[in-house]
């Protein structure tokens, strides 16, 4: 009995769906969190209004990293990477590009976690990230040479390509046919296609997985907390909605009585808040 190949989207879904509880490693940059400030004292009321807690891919956006040329490349490469298709929206409607930017114009983009001083020279793949790069350089280097061979080969940048003409430049990128190197068409594919996944999986706090788009669409519900007055109903449907870290912070600004309910991660984000605010 033949069966159909899986389509690029379904890959990707089925290794995201046993990782998809793993916090993204890029996101430690996001913008801090709205958090209303709790009552001063345990007895206190609660206050009539607070503002709520909002994920960053919930405010309005704005690229902070990337020009609009290479805001528009981004957008249709995760597109292409993870398409809208039969099981939902894709990278794009995801807000993966945003998610992106976001990472780039942090200390991810600028490689505070990484060594990029010499010697430089051909590695192994097990000796991981050899080059002088950071990923802000490695995006705008990319980018740049991409686009000067769509231009030279189809006299279009590669936003401006057709679907299927924007999969083989991606394909040739992944397989480093395409003739660049500084950096090598490889390590810029494997970069992009990584932050991709990371953006359409990743919690919403940090721009991307707009709306729960990747976790609707495998399953996952997302914060386990949120979800422990269940853990003891056995034999019984997990139906649940898709809760974030924004979602989890807003419902521990809820009140027992007259008494807050603070979890560690509404403390840390006060103050922050106070701290910015100082």
């Amino acid at each position: 009995m033949s069966e159909k190949p899986l389509s690029r989207k379904s890959f990707v879904l089925i290794g995201a769906s046993a990782a998809a509880a793993a916090a993204a490693p890029n996101a430690a940059d996001a913008a801090p969190l709205e958090v209303a400030a709790a009552p001063a004292k345990s007895g206190a009321k609660a206050p009539p209004h607070h503002s709520p807690i909002h994920a960053l891919g919930e405010r309005p956006e704005a690229y902070l990293f990337f020009t609009e040329p290479e805001a528009v490349f981004i957008e249709a490469a995760v597109e292409r990477l993870i398409p809208t298709d039969r099981h939902g929206a894709g990278g794009k409607e995801a807000g993966c590009a945003y998610y992106i930017d976001q990472q780039l114009a942090g200390s991810y983009g600028r490689g505070q976690t990484m060594y990029t001083h010499g010697p430089w020279g051909t590695a192994l793949p097990t000796q991981g990230y050899q080059l002088r790069y950071t990923p802000a350089e490695v995006y705008r280097l990319g980018i740049a040479a991409t686009n000067a061979y769509t231009n030279k080969t189809y006299k279009k940048v590669f936003n401006a390509l057709d679907g299927a003409h924007q999969d083989a430049v991606l394909s040739a990128l992944e397989k480093g046919t395409i003739g660049f190197s500084d950096p090598p068409a490889q390590v810029f594919f494997g970069m992009l296609l990584e932050d991709t996944v990371q953006g359409f999986f990743a919690d919403p706090m940090y721009g991307g997985n707009r709306d729960k788009i990747g976790w609707k669409t495998i399953g996952f519900p997302g914060v386990g907390a949120v979800y422990v007055g269940l853990v003891e109903q056995h034999n019984k449907p997990y139906v649940v909605e898709p809760q974030g870290i924004a979602d989890e912070m807003q419902h521990s600004m809820a009140f027992h009585g007259e008494t807050p309910v603070q979890h560690v991660q509404t403390r840390v984000a006060a103050r922050s808040l106070a701290k910015d605010e100082a």
